[in-house]
């Protein structure tokens, strides 16, 4: 009974760590993990339990090559115990509502089953009619302009992940928005940072230490090589997203005072900029004066200029030097006479 519970034991972990195509994982990496915890096995016995679970379980073994890899089958169902609830499927597919407007293609696909195993646990407690029912009774509004996201190839970003993961170097061919030419680089990758639905490595080159970004969709060619890749010893790369290379500058915490349009002002009541927000009426009729400490962002800024003339900031100076002076440009552009047609 002992070793039949142990294979139980063994078999479930295996299952569990198995990934889904493209990606997969060796029997020799499984003895490694199953090592970890506490369970000794050969590598005969682990490859005795892929093949025996492949015949319950859509796994599948990529055999073209030494050592055979193994993963889930590409468009099987998520496996998972204990079964999903109503409600977690709800949320689920509330959630994938919410994120098809908003993130690329390539990163909801690894959702996609555990979003048709909500589908399916739907239908099973309220029918089909009561979920197409349901689905018609959510919308979603994007607050800003959509775009439509690039088209990364499949196997460049397969190659990406496997070097993040395992610290290794990419042979990689890239053009850059200026560049006519494709330019060839060793790449030592750092980690990924999504700019609504565009997709940046963030990486070295060669022997530089200096940090650069590489769009996924203007990657060409990608190809792990077997080297570790340089990681700095002093490199967060949170921290470099938020620094303003990308757009996204934080100068830190202000204290913001800004005056603002009644209406305009209304959703801050509910929804409000800070946890000190402060609203009062303006000695000017119909506007509301707005403190509140906020983190200095290109997000604020661009916030700010959305409003118009129904918004003014007073404090802080350089905040307010900023957009007067970004105003004043744009004036300039339409005051320049007649529009070119």
């Amino acid at each position: 009974m002992a070793n039949a519970q142990e294979s139980l034991s063994r078999q479930w972990l295996m299952l569990q760590w198995i990934p889904r195509y493209p990606r997969k994982t060796t029997a020799r990496e499984l003895v490694e993990r199953l090592r970890v915890e506490d369970q000794v096995v050969t590598k005969r016995t682990v490859e005795r339990d892929l093949a025996a679970l492949s015949e319950t379980f859509p796994l599948a073994c990529d055999d073209r090559a030494k050592p055979f890899g193994w993963s889930w089958q590409k468009d099987a169902k998520q496996f998972s115990l204990p079964g999903m609830s109503p409600l977690q499927a709800m949320v689920l597919k509330l959630a994938s509502t919410q994120l098809q407007p908003l993130l690329p293609a390539h990163l909801l696909e690894p959702l996609a089953p555990y979003f048709r195993q909500a589908d399916a646990t739907l239908r099973e407690a309220l029918g089909k009619r009561g979920v197409a029912e349901w689905s018609k009774r959510i919308a979603v509004v994007q607050p800003t302009q959509p775009l439509l996201p690039p088209k990364v190839a499949r196997t460049v970003l397969a190659v990406v992940h496997e070097a993040l993961a395992q610290q290794h170097q990419i042979d990689m061919r890239y053009r850059s928005r200026s560049a006519a030419a494709i330019m060839h680089y060793r790449v030592h990758p750092l980690g990924l940072v999504y700019r609504g639905v565009v997709g940046y490595l963030v990486g070295t080159i060669g022997n530089y230490g200096d940090v650069r970004q590489f769009a996924l969709h203007r990657i060409h060619q990608a190809r792990l090589l077997d080297e570790a890749s340089y990681l700095p010893k002093v490199f967060d790369l949170e921290t470099y997203a938020q620094s303003g290379v990308f757009g996204f500058m934080d100068n830190g915490l202000v204290k913001l005072v800004l005056r603002m349009e009644s209406p305009a002002a209304a959703h801050l009541h509910e929804t409000p900029l800070s946890d000190d927000q402060v609203i009062i009426d303006d000695s000017r009729a119909g506007w509301a004066r707005i403190t509140g400490t906020v983190h200095d962002t290109s997000q604020l800024r661009w916030w700010l200029l959305a409003f118009g003339d129904q918004v003014e900031v007073i404090a802080p100076d350089p905040l307010r030097s900023s957009l007067a002076e970004i105003y004043r440009s744009a004036a300039k552009q339409y005051n320049q006479g007649e529009r070119m047609t």
